[in-house]
């Protein structure tokens, strides 16, 4: 199996209960308040990407929203029995969205972490990815270490610029004397590499091009887009983590689109749609 599905294994164990459970309590009538008003409204808003191939990608003249987490935000309103309704985040503005009450739920490549979980709740994990980095080939870069000196491109609220300095200090290449996971600032950052943030990943992508940064860093499902030709990813990945749908910290929202996600891993419905959206390539 993939090591990047482990998340779907660990649901089947789960399967009998879970599925079982979360089917029972909405046959008892036990919906919370939170799924009550939005089968009221008719409508749940969703936060997705709007340019991740595989995951979410909106067209450009239709509007149309066609992607793995498009299928699970229509799949989950549909238990609901309402429309989904999408908006275009950025890893800057979908916790803004979340917390406004803008946004119900947000499916958008959203690594799940032990900080981000005091803030917001995330489901069971449906997906698995890893970061690295994208360069173009005449630079001549190839591993971590040629990055050394070089200024790499990554997105603002992104745990991306983290990921890599913690992949270079555990790879010797910096020592990372004064490195706080906690306080650590990419625009401040300057031992080994140096980090230019951007709103979103085409602006990165242009920079690249035009030589304004060497380097390219995400997670490689997202950066498959921009892997033109003339560029490479470079031989190292590091970072493994795990997508998750987010919902406001503590709602009732929280359980239930859970619940749909665990049943999903189970029977293997999100792993048909990985493999129908190419993602398990």
């Amino acid at each position: 199996m993939n090591k990047f599905f482990k998340a779907a294994a660990f649901a089947m164990g789960l399967a009998a209960f879970g599925a079982a459970s979360f089917q029972a309590a909405v046959a008892n009538d036990s919906v919370p308040p939170e799924v009550k008003a939005i089968q009221k409204r008719g409508v749940l808003k969703v936060g997705v990407k709007n340019a991740v191939v595989g995951f979410s990608v909106q067209d450009p003249l239709s509007g149309e929203y066609k992607g793995f987490e498009d299928d699970l935000a229509r799949m989950i309103a549909e238990k609901m029995g309402v429309k989904a309704e999408f908006t275009a985040v950025t890893a800057a503005t979908r916790t803004e969205l979340i917390d406004s009450g803008d946004l119900d739920v947000v499916l958008a490549t959203f690594t799940i972490t032990d900080e981000r979980k005091l803030h917001w709740d995330f489901t069971t994990p449906y997906y698995t990815d890893a970061d690295t980095v994208l360069v173009e080939d005449k630079s001549g870069i190839k591993t971590l270490k040629d990055l050394m000196g070089k200024t790499v491109g990554v997105s603002s609220g992104s745990n991306s610029a983290r990921a890599l300095v913690e992949a270079l200090i555990a790879n010797k290449l910096i020592k990372g004397e004064g490195y706080d996971a906690k306080t650590f600032d990419a625009s401040t950052w300057k031992e080994g590499v140096k980090f230019h943030q951007y709103d979103d990943y085409p602006a990165i992508s242009t920079a690249l091009a035009s030589g304004e940064v060497d380097a390219f860093c995400v997670d490689k499902s997202i950066l498959a887009i921009y892997k033109t030709k003339g560029r490479s990813y470079i031989a190292d990945s590091f970072a493994p983590q795990d997508y998750g749908a987010v919902t406001k910290k503590g709602s009732g929202l929280s359980a239930y689109v859970d619940g749909l996600i665990k049943g999903w891993l189970a029977d293997g419905t999100i792993k048909k749609l990985i493999h129908e959206n190419g993602l398990d390539k």
